[in-house]
């Protein structure tokens, strides 16, 4: 007995110890994360491994001290601390990720992916970091070849390029001479970085400390430019896109010049056409590929979508250089938070400015604006926003109204777009999109003759987008006679006009009397709804149903269908074929119509064994 009570002591004792050194620990740890914060990354690290003389099990400290060697480039001492703290916790992320930015900062390429690889396999939701992470080690890789094949080429004597490179940076990094000299350098510099060895010469010689210069920096700067400033920046342009060309690393140091970033958006509303088209030029080399697109993204790029969009009025190249730039960056999220910014005060209205004169405008390029508009709609914010302008929806009826048949193939291009951003923007319900359905849906009906297929086909999807929000837009298009012309889309159209014209025709069989009466005047026994019950798309199918149940509201309309094969087409979707729930109800409320309306078409159920889904639908039937 007393030598298990010695034991006990001896176990809580222990277990005593060590909450004090955890308390101490943890102490030791928070010290040393607020001198990290600090920047002062040796007394960190000191804090650290006092805290880890109290606890030498605790896998933050490692993990906290491995993150300030790192900061202090002992990445040996890093990839050390690593190892033990996945000692500790063999599934610790964090441990994996800075153990691979040791292994990358020593050039273990190998070494390194195989940590991002595990960091992967342990937290699968980490695929972007572990995607960014494998691009910035191939890209350090690809820096380290080149630099090498460049050095083997100056030791196997091919040195002219080399030090031509050297002898015009070293021109124009000396002071005190004119504009016309600095320009003369840099054009004979952007001729010989001409290449990726050409490239690689450039950057360790750093070339890209031209603006170092004073003069040079000032006339690239410069506010109001002379004819000589506009030459040199010209030049410096053109420089920077021979030696960015396909070179993501040159890329990179040349966005890490702060004057540069800071300067592109001035260039872009430059009065000079040349700085204008020579800067859109070194954007696209960026905005071309996901790494380039990177690291514009880390600039302001606020201003951007309403700089770019006025090239739309631009007659020549840049229009549609300006466009290619939008739309690579339309679709990525970072792009979408900072348009958020002047998107009310600056960019709408010059949207609808570009939409009420589009006829005088480069049209192509103006489809292309609206189609960056509609792909920024994925922004849920900006989408809510650009629905609730009423000046907006009023500048695209406007430019509707301008497109008879024979209208230009531009302007049917724009035509084409601003349905597609008005079928984006239906997403949305509000009071402006109701006060406006009338004309919106009156514009689109008007449409529906157009001899081109594809703006006929989204005139009748944002009809079938637009009806929804207002019963008078319902009222009016019924008395245009809107349901024969569906029946006729449905008969010949694609299947894509089919899914709109037959949601359009479901819409209108919902509130209008009149609807359900001409669809079964047009529709000669239902023979159009019945073949749409078999279609191979669901909701197609489920508005087919719907329509057919409104109809046989109607006296006669059941009776018609005596003799088809409308029961067990119905039976086959309330029954479960169907996968949708809302299928199944809308099949089983017609079914359940369809008997109570004509019994004779229960003869024909029994026969199919379907009493009991009709006993199950007549639920359906009471409820609606």
């Amino acid at each position: 007995d007393g030598f298990l009570a010695a034991l006990e002591k001896d176990a809580q004792e222990r277990a005593q110890r060590r909450r004090r050194n955890e308390q101490l620990a943890d102490a030791l740890k928070e010290q040393g994360n607020e001198a990290f914060r600090e920047g002062d990354f040796g007394l960190a690290i000191q804090r650290y491994s006092e805290g880890l003389e109290k606890l030498r099990d605790k896998q933050e400290l490692y993990t906290n001290r491995a993150q300030a060697y790192l900061k202090l480039h002992e990445y040996e001492k890093a990839i050390s601390d690593c190892e033990w703290a996945l000692k500790c916790n063999k599934n610790c992320l964090k441990a994996y990720f800075l153990m691979g930015k040791a292994h990358l900062a020593l050039q273990h390429f190998t070494e390194c992916r195989q940590c991002y690889e595990r960091m992967l396999q342990v937290d699968p939701q980490k695929e972007s970091l572990f995607r960014d992470c494998m691009n910035e080690a191939s890209l350090e890789e690809k820096r380290v070849r080149d630099e090498e094949r460049a050095q083997r080429e100056v030791q196997a004597g091919n040195v002219a390029a080399a030090l031509s490179i050297q002898e015009l940076l070293q021109r124009i990094r000396s002071p005190g001479q004119d504009l016309l000299y600095y320009t003369g350098g840099i054009r004979l510099l952007a001729e010989v970085v001409n290449n990726c060895t050409g490239q690689t010469f450039f950057r360790t010689n750093n070339g890209f400390s031209i603006l170092r210069n004073e003069t040079v920096r000032g006339a690239f700067c410069a506010e109001s430019k002379s004819p000589a400033e506009v030459e040199l920046c010209v030049s410096l342009l053109l420089l920077w896109q021979a030696a960015c060309a396909g070179n993501e690393e040159n890329q990179r140091l040349l966005l890490a010049q702060a004057e540069v970033g800071a300067q592109l958006p001035e260039l872009l509303s430059s009065d000079t056409a040349q700085i204008q088209r020579e800067t859109l030029a070194l954007i696209s080399l960026y905005s071309e590929s996901e790494s380039g697109r990177r690291l514009l993204l880390r600039q302001d790029l606020s201003r951007w979508l309403q700089i770019l969009m006025a090239f739309v009025k631009s007659t020549d190249a840049r229009a549609d250089s300006a466009m290619n730039i939008l739309s690579d960056l339309s679709g990525e999220k970072r792009f979408q938070t900072q348009c958020q910014a002047m998107f009310s005060t600056g960019v709408l209205p010059l949207f609808t400015q570009l939409l009420v004169c589009a006829r005088q405008v480069e049209q192509a390029a103006l489809a292309r604006a609206v189609g960056t508009m509609g792909s920024l709609c994925t922004d849920t914010g900006l989408r809510a926003r650009l629905a609730r302008s009423r000046e907006c929806w009023q500048a695209c009826l406007q430019l509707l109204d301008g497109c008879p048949d024979a209208c230009s193939p531009g302007y049917q291009q724009c035509v084409f777009a601003v349905l597609g951003l008005m079928m984006n923007l239906l997403l949305e319900s509000n009071g402006t999109i109701q006060d406006l359905a009338v004309p919106i849906s009156a514009r689109c009906l008007a449409l529906l003759t157009h001899q081109e297929g594809r703006i006929v086909t989204r005139a009748i999807g944002v009809l079938s987008r637009v009806l929804p929000a207002s019963p008078s837009a319902v009222e009016e298009v019924v008395k245009a006679g809107v349901v024969k012309k569906m029946l006729k889309f449905l008969k010949a159209g694609g299947q894509l006009t089919c899914s709109y014209a037959i949601k359009t025709l479901s819409i209108c069989t919902k509130s209008s009397s009149r609807a359900q009466q001409e669809l079964l005047r047009w529709d000669k026994r239902f023979q159009v709804l019945l073949k749409l019950l078999e279609a191979e798309d669901e909701l197609v199918v489920g508005n087919a149903a719907f329509c057919l149940s409104q109809c046989l509201l109607l006296p006669g309309a059941a009776s018609s269908l005596l003799g088809s094969s409308v029961v067990q087409l119905l039976l086959r979707q309330a029954g479960g074929d169907a996968r949708r729930t809302s299928v199944q109800q809308n099949s089983a409320i017609a079914l359940g119509r369809l008997c109570v309306a004509e019994p004779r078409h229960i003869h024909q159920l029994r026969k199919l064994n379907g009493l009991a889904i009709l006993n199950s639908s007549m639920k359906y039937v009471q409820s609606s």
